[in-house]
């Protein structure tokens, strides 16, 4: 009697451990295991399972070493738990000491290997099984293909499968739903020799998954007896397209509410930052577990009510890492990234998602070293976290550390490459960043938008137009033409080569064209000094109805600067506040500053200046000197130099301006105390550089390089030209003797 009833004790303990590993209550599933005073293998099983579950798979792989007895279970288990916590290679080395497997231990690899991309390895396993006959291991094979967007293969295998079963249909219809391919999955739906509710429900799904929100609902509505996941499904499809009411409708109507259903209900609120609404439901809510408690905590988060959401956290009956982990996310998003390492510090376990949160924190405030250092102590780093790094040392500007993070990474993926390309194109490396989309190319990785946007940015910036169409070529290949965010970066690339027509010709080509594509266009045509056809432009642009933005206005008050329209300029610049809500920046300014100087009106400048609302940058000092310069505006001139040396006093070119400005006036004592404190200050500087595309190779030329063997050729072809240039605009000889101290 003893004997049975410690049998039923141990029973109920190990379904407790179950339990509290799939809620998340993991450390109460610690202190229920310790009080077994005679665990049995299921325990040990079940604890192992709970621990992996919760991201602690260290100590379940410890928890395995010490059982006294292993059996199959075991062994999967630790297998199942290494999967679930990405650590394939753990997994595998696992999976090849095992002294038996099953048919479970085969579907399981299969899975592991498919689902991180690796088919032929899945194949492999799948081949080499001693009996295939067993269903499951085709079925995990065929979802392997679907999961991977393979259907072709996926329906070869189902059509030659010895046996199916409903998992086999199922999973098969689960590859055209999960693909979008909805007409193909009615007609095999309609074919299938036998289906259930699951199959009634991927249908459903696949609606929802294409915001077809309608057919989805006509289709639940023949459901024979829709379950749970089929309410839920509606509810949830209709809150993730903001349908609120509809899925408040679709709750209301449920007769059997469990708590998935109040999660999901809850989730919709919080989806559309009804938080009031969430509060509401949340205390009605006569049960709760983690989800419920961190959808809350997640909604707090997304209106910027910390403060409630620190407060729910600390108010949670026990410890949870997916709450604690929205927690610090909240505060990563709110630059409170030291807040978050409290929590993080107090953690008595924590998952991959919980140190990706921590660290991806502290590399979005620049934090990297901070960053760098938990990376360190992570014992198992997916490749999220190295992409998380790379990116992050790029922000920071520090393209040396991410390189090297790069180069370390033992598999990288499309984002790795396009967190380097993009970092080196961000820090202005634009020939790194060619370089390393042409290794990438090598690799055999295929690029996306995001890699053609950073090298097509890369090419224009150095003005490669022969790369650049090599460029435009592979991705008419690739099938991104149409792609809106590619054709805007072709259009600045072109317009930065130069080649204004083919700029042209890729803007008229938009189908879709948007306020970034009319704004690369008029910046374009203001570059290359085409001030009349970019105010044309911005008058249809206008006429279509398309607000422009400050970006537009920048690119217009450019045009005209360039192309003198002064009054047209002034016209545009007072619009921006008048016409349009577009408070004036300081790019604005500078534009329409450098405008008037350029015009000789310096009155009008320095009235303009005085009345700024943003800094005076000194850049603009600089261009209002050089307007006075221009136009022999002594008084005005000794302002601005004093203002410009007061913010930058030791750079050299703004020294050389002055000096420069002074020896034209006459004041030769200002000339040589500014020369003076260019000798003491200049120190080591960097030359002077330029480059130029010839027969698709980049040829750069350093100021005083004598390398070049035709040096005495070039020298003499520019003393020409310089003299010419002189000669056409009638310089006089001497006037301004300091010219040559740059």
């Amino acid at each position: 009697m003893q004997s049975s009833l410690s049998r039923t004790k141990i029973f109920k303990q190990n379904l407790r451990i179950t339990q509290l590993g799939k809620t998340g209550q993991i450390e109460e599933a610690i202190r229920v295991f310790k009080k077994i005073t005679h665990p049995n293998t299921v325990t040990y099983n079940s604890m192992i399972s709970a621990y992996a579950k919760n991201g602690r798979i260290k100590q379940a792989r410890v928890l395995f070493d010490k059982m006294p007895h292993k059996n199959l279970v075991s062994w999967n288990t630790l297998i199942n738990g290494y999967i679930y916590n990405d650590q394939i290679e753990q997994a595998c080395k696992l999976f090849e000491k095992m002294p038996q497997r099953d048919f479970f231990t085969y579907a399981l690899m299969i899975t592991c290997y498919s689902r991180n991309g690796a088919l032929d390895r899945a194949r492999n396993i799948f081949y080499s099984l001693p009996d295939m006959s067993n269903v499951a291991c085709w079925n995990a094979m065929i979802t392997g293909y679907v999961k991977n967007g393979r259907l072709s293969e996926a329906r070869k295998l189902f059509d030659r499968m010895p046996v199916r079963n409903l998992v086999s249909w199922n999973s098969m219809l689960s590859g055209y739903t999960q693909n979008g391919e909805m007409e193909l999955g009615l007609k095999f739906f309609n074919e299938m020799e036998e289906k259930d509710i699951v199959s009634w429900n991927m249908v459903v799904c696949g609606f929802v998954e294409l915001g077809d929100l309608d057919s989805a609902w006509e289709f639940f509505e023949k459901i024979p007896c829709p379950n749970v996941v089929s309410w839920v499904t509606m509810l949830s499809g209709y809150a993730r397209y903001g349908c609120v009411l509809e899925a408040r409708r679709v709750f209301d109507q449920m007769t059997e509410k469990i708590l998935v259903a109040w999660n999901a209900m809850l989730a919709a609120y919080v989806h559309n930052s009804l938080i009031d609404e969430a509060c509401n439901l949340f205390d009605k809510m006569a049960e709760r577990n983690a989800v419920s408690y961190t959808t809350m905590i997640s909604g707090f988060v997304r209106v910027g009510k910390l403060e409630e959401a620190k407060n729910l956290l600390d108010a949670m009956p026990y410890q949870n890492v997916g709450a604690q982990t929205a927690m610090i996310s909240g505060y990563a998003q709110h630059n409170m990234i030291d807040e978050g390492r409290k929590i993080f510090d107090q953690m008595s376990s924590r998952d991959i998602a919980c140190w990706n949160t921590m660290i991806t924190g502290y590399a979005r405030s620049g934090k990297m070293d901070e960053a760098f250092y938990l990376f360190k102590k992570m014992e198992h780093k997916s490749v999220v976290i190295w992409n998380t790094m790379i990116a992050g040392y790029a922000q920071a500007g520090q393209m040396e550390n991410s390189f090297e993070m790069f180069e370390n990474m033992r598999e990288r993926n499309v984002i790795s490459w396009n967190s380097l390309i993009s970092g080196f194109t961000q820090n202005g490396l634009y020939v790194d960043a060619v370089k390393s989309f042409v290794s990438m190319s090598r690799e055999g990785k295929k690029p996306d938008q995001s890699t053609f946007t950073s090298a097509l940015s890369s090419c224009g910036n150095l003005a490669l137009e022969c790369t650049g169409r090599q460029l435009h070529q592979a991705i008419i290949r690739s099938g991104f033409a149409k792609d809106l965010s590619i054709s805007n970066a072709l259009i600045t690339m072109y317009a930065k080569c130069g080649n204004i027509f083919n700029a042209k010709k890729v803007f008229h080509d938009l189908e879709n064209a948007d306020v970034v594509s009319w704004n690369s266009l008029i910046a374009g045509y203001a570059l290359n000094g085409y001030g009349k056809e970019a105010v044309k432009l911005f008058q249809d642009m206008e006429g279509k109805g398309m607000d422009p933005d400050e970006v537009t206005f920048v690119g217009i008050l450019s045009a005209c600067n360039h192309a003198g329209l002064i009054d047209l300029g002034v016209n545009l610049f007072e619009s921006m506040s008048k016409k349009y809500p577009i408070e004036p920046l300081t790019e604005h300014y500078a534009c329409m500053l450098d405008l008037l100087g350029r015009a000789g009106r310096l009155k009008e400048a320095f009235e303009l200046v005085s009345k700024m609302k943003v800094k005076v940058t000194p850049g603009i000092w600089s261009s209002l000197l050089w307007a006075c310069r221009m136009h022999k505006n002594a008084e005005l001139a000794s302002f601005f130099s004093k203002k410009l040396i007061k913010i930058e006093p030791h750079k050299t070119s703004n020294l050389v301006l002055v000096a420069n400005m002074y020896a034209e006036i006459g004041k030769w004592n200002e000339v040589e105390r500014v020369r003076e404190t260019m000798i003491d200050k200049r120190g080591v500087k960097q030359p002077g550089c330029s480059w130029i595309e010839d027969k698709n190779q980049l040829i750069v030329f350093l100021a005083d390089d004598d390398s070049r063997a035709q040096k005495m050729e070039i020298r003499d072809t520019l003393k020409s030209l310089t003299a010419q240039m002189m000669d056409a605009v009638c310089i006089p000889v001497g006037r301004s003797s300091f010219l040559d101290i740059g």
